[in-house]
């Protein structure tokens, strides 16, 4: 994949190079979209649209530490859209990644999460912040259990992946009416670089088969059900609503 890769560390180490060897991203200077390896952490900055900054993956600090301190537990949607209650904390499937806040939401009550994600740049952000997450001491010994990333396409990975998780968690990129300030930040530059999320629909059926207990879709309260199955079983919030489908017992 081509992106303009940009060292702001001044190591003069070589680490950029692996990293874009691993991942398989090859240099381009003109493209607008450029992935930056600070001192700090690996941003993703939109270089045409220079006031939206960079999004970088941050589950030490900032809004996620926050959200784990503060916020509700196991008492959240998501963790009780998941089915999330008493001892029972499910092995999941996260197979819409994203920059991982949802899945860090379910690893911080318990759940054992597999984050699937297919473009190499959200993966490289995702890897990146997992390393950082992982070697903090307040944090790291959980997250390490319970937080893992593949990347792998949900589309092919869905059908093969072992073992079974006993849910398959779906939040497909859909365009937002309301947006926070962060919300319409990172939309612009995700979309720019991944693009519309065109093969959504075709998650639901294989995720369902994979799952041993249920799949559960997050969707903005306007939008139409995932691949237009209607399900009466919902989490709904303000704004959201994590709709249920049952998956396929062993």
């Amino acid at each position: 994949m081509k992106i303009c890769l940009i060292d702001e560390t001044g190591a003069g180490d070589g680490a950029l190079s692996v990293l874009a060897a691993r991942w398989g991203l090859t240099q381009d200077d003109d493209n607008p979209m450029a992935l930056v390896m600070t001192r700090e952490h690996l941003e993703l900055r939109k270089r045409d649209e220079p006031k939206l900054g960079g999004i970088f993956v941050d589950f030490v600090g900032g809004a996620m530490a926050h959200r784990r301190k503060f916020g509700g537990g196991r008492g959240e949607a998501v963790a009780k859209a998941v089915g999330v209650k008493g001892d029972y904390v499910p092995d999941v499937v996260d197979a819409t990644a994203g920059l991982g806040r949802d899945a860090f939401v379910l690893a911080s009550v318990g759940c054992r999460v597999r984050m699937l994600e297919r473009n190499p740049v959200v993966a490289a952000l995702l890897d990146d912040g997992l390393a950082r997450g992982y070697a903090d001491p307040e944090i790291g010994p959980w997250l390490r259990q319970r937080l893992q990333l593949i990347h792998a396409s949900s589309l092919t990975a869905l059908t093969d992946i072992t073992p079974r998780p006993q849910v398959v968690y779906l939040d497909p990129m859909f365009p937002h009416k309301q947006k926070s300030a962060l919300v319409k930040k990172e939309m612009r530059v995700f979309q720019s670089l991944v693009g519309p999320d065109l093969d959504a629909d075709g998650l639901l059926e294989p995720a369902r088969h994979l799952a041993t207990k249920r799949v559960v879709v997050k969707r903005p309260d306007y939008a139409p059900p995932l691949a237009d199955v209607t399900t009466p079983n919902a989490v709904v919030t303000k704004g959201h609503r994590f709709d249920i489908y049952a998956g396929t017992p062993e």
